[in-house]
């Protein structure tokens, strides 16, 4: 049964991980592996011990330009950069271009290069919309090395491999800054837009879902149908390495029907995920938000299993009630119901 419910991602938090305590192969019973995700709900730790290991000095980013033509190779790409064992492997959406032009003056201000500067670090983007447009993905292959012509070497190679095989452009970071100003749009970018846009907040509801990579082809074109519906603004960015895609939009929750539209992107979204084999939780847990969601993930059986080790643990409900087990649906609506905005 627990083979069966567990999902076929690369990474996993939705629940407990049960398929992981016992293995039937080596007789192994290690229950690490539930009490880690477990999200505060079986005990606190009071004591760990961290194995750091030592980062390579330099990195630098191959940056790769998709159009919409190139989305159906998608997966076939992603899995050929991988195997070629990049430190990181990211990505943002067309839309995330959009909010650059809003957020213009904080990302200038965040680089600290001025405008002169800002637009000469922009020229690999002008150049690439000139040819073929504002491309659909961007992703961004990281590769280091001891020496910065040993990671450069390392994306030469990529670099050359995909233009042999696929037909899309692409650029070498020339120095950190231009990294900076990757990583910053990647990361930051979302965030500055929230000065602009009065009256709205971050809703991570649906952020953190993830599906096999092989199957993002077929998958992202439904997920922007189903977003694309509703009048919200959002970004798609995460780790495309491992098809964990970081959903956050902005929303008015002063509005009315706001808990109902939740409600509603929830069960459309993540039906989609669960049709496609994956989870609804790559990396930030369930919380009060998606543990409603976890019998339509797994079903009823594991859900009750779920039930007798949050019983064993946490006989009183003490620890984070609410989560991983005894989610209600309705919270949505009654949470924001009883806050004044």
């Amino acid at each position: 049964l627990l083979k069966r419910a567990k999902p076929n991602t690369e990474k996993n938090t939705a629940g407990y991980a049960l398929w992981d305590v016992w293995d039937r192969e080596d007789g192994s019973f290690d229950l690490t592996k539930l009490l880690c995700g477990s999200q505060g709900t079986l005990g606190l730790i009071t004591d760990i011990k961290f194995r750091l290991i030592k980062p390579n000095r330099h990195s630098t980013l191959l940056v790769i330009f998709l159009r919409e033509e190139h989305m159906r190779e998608l997966g076939s790409l992603v899995e050929m950069v991988r195997g070629y064992d990049p430190e990181s492997f990211e990505m943002y959406d067309n839309h995330t271009f959009a909010i650059i032009r809003k957020v213009l003056p904080d990302l200038i201000d965040k680089l600290g290069v001025g405008i002169v500067g800002f637009a000469r670090r922009f020229i690999p983007e002008i150049k690439m919309m000139i040819t073929g447009g504002v491309p659909k993905l961007v992703l961004l292959a990281e590769f280091t090395g001891y020496t910065l012509r040993e990671a450069k070497c390392n994306a030469r190679k990529v670099m050359k491999r995909v233009a042999n095989e696929y037909d899309c452009a692409m650029h070498i970071t020339r120095d950190k800054y231009e990294i900076r100003k990757y990583w910053t749009i990647r990361r930051d970018s979302f965030d500055m837009l929230r000065k602009y846009v009065k009256g709205k907040h971050t809703a991570p509801f649906i952020e953190d879902v993830c599906v096999r990579v092989d199957k993002l082809p077929d998958f992202l074109p439904k997920l922007y149908e189903i977003l694309d519906e509703y009048d919200i603004t959002y970004t798609i960015a995460g780790h495309i390495g491992s098809g964990n895609m970081h959903i956050i939009p902005l929303m008015d929750f002063s509005d009315k029907d706001i808990g109902k539209i939740i409600q509603e992107l929830n069960e459309r979204v993540f039906s989609l995920v669960f049709e496609y084999g994956g989870t609804m939780s790559a990396e930030h847990n369930d919380g009060l938000i998606r543990t409603p969601y976890l019998k339509d993930m797994y079903g009823e059986d594991v859900v009750k299993l779920f039930e007798q080790v949050k019983n064993i643990f946490d006989p009183y409900n003490i620890f984070n009630p609410g989560k991983k087990v005894g989610g209600d649906k309705n919270l949505v609506i009654t949470s924001l119901r009883s806050y004044s905005f």
